[in-house]
C-alpha cells in the first residue's frame, strides 16, 4: 500500500522539463483538460470566483495554465452572464504556450504568455484575480511560499488556488484511471507522483502561516481536491 503520510519534495514530474516535445505534451494535455471536466476542477474555480467582484473587465490570469482548459471554461461561463473578461495563460513551457493558443483560437479574450512564474517579474496589481489549478503541488514548500506571495502581489482582489488532496482514494483511482481509461505512461507517472506531491489541510495552512497570509478560506471539494482562497487585505 502507498504511504502519504508525508508529502514528497526533491523529485521533478516529467512535465516539469519545460523543453519537452509537443509530440509528447499534447496528449496529455488534452487527458489533463478532460480530468478537469470530469473532476470538477473547472466547476471549483468558477464557484471561487464568485467570492469577488467579478464585474465587467475583470483582467484574470491562470498560472500554470496548461493547455487553456480552465481558462475556456471560465470564458464560456462569462458568456453565459453576458461578463467581458480579459484572460491571461502564463506557462514557461514553449510546447504548451502553442497548444494552449491553438486551442483557444475562438476566444479572444484569451491570450498565452511564456513566462517563468518564480523567474519573471509581475508588476503589482496587475491582474484583478490571480488563479492557479493544479498547479502549485509542482514546487517544494519554500518556493510555495514564494509562488503565493508573488500570486498575491500581482492581484488586485485575491488568488484562488485549487489543488489536490493527498488522499489513497484519490491515488488509487488515478491509477485505474491513466491505467484503463486514459493509458498514458506520463500521466500515469506523473498524476500518481502529484498525489504524493500534493496537500494536506494542516500543510496548507502551515505553509499560509509561513506566508503571513491571514485572510484566506479552504474549502474540501470534490473529487478530492482543495480549493484556497486568499483575500487580498
Amino acid at each position: 500500500m502507498v504511504n502519504l503520510s508525508k508529502r514528497i519534495t526533491g523529485i521533478d514530474e516529467i512535465m516539469d522539463d519545460f523543453q519537452l516535445p509537443a509530440s509528447e505534451l499534447e496528449p496529455v494535455l488534452k487527458g489533463l483538460g478532460k480530468l478537469n471536466a470530469w473532476f470538477g476542477g473547472h466547476k471549483n474555480l468558477i464557484s471561487a470566483l464568485q467570492d469577488f467582484p467579478v464585474q465587467q473587465n475583470c483582467h484574470i490570469s491562470d498560472w500554470g495554465c496548461g493547455g487553456g482548459d480552465t481558462l475556456r471554461a471560465v470564458a464560456n461561463w462569462a458568456q453565459q452572464h453576458k461578463l467581458n473578461f480579459k484572460l491571461t495563460g502564463i506557462d514557461a513551457a514553449p510546447a504548451t504556450v502553442a497548444f494552449a493558443k491553438k486551442e483557444t483560437a475562438g476566444y479572444p479574450e484569451i491570450d498565452f504568455q511564456k513566462m517563468d512564474v518564480m523567474k519573471d517579474t509581475f508588476p503589482d496589481g496587475q491582474f484583478d484575480i490571480v488563479m492557479s489549478n493544479l498547479f502549485s503541488h509542482h514546487f517544494e514548500d519554500e518556493d510555495w511560499i514564494v509562488l503565493v506571495k508573488k500570486m498575491l502581489a500581482a492581484a488586485r482582489h485575491g488568488v484562488i488556488i485549487t489543488d489536490l488532496h493527498r488522499h489513497r482514494a484519490l491515488y488509487y483511482a488515478l491509477a485505474f484511471i491513466f491505467g484503463a481509461v486514459i493509458p498514458n505512461k506520463m500521466m500515469r507517472n506523473d498524476g500518481l507522483l502529484s498525489v504524493k506531491r500534493s496537500f494536506t489541510k494542516p500543510e496548507l495552512i502551515a505553509l499560509l502561516r509561513q506566508a503571513n497570509i491571514n485572510h484566506y478560506k479552504i474549502k474540501w471539494r470534490w473529487a478530492f481536491q482543495w480549493q484556497v482562497i486568499i483575500y487580498k487585505p
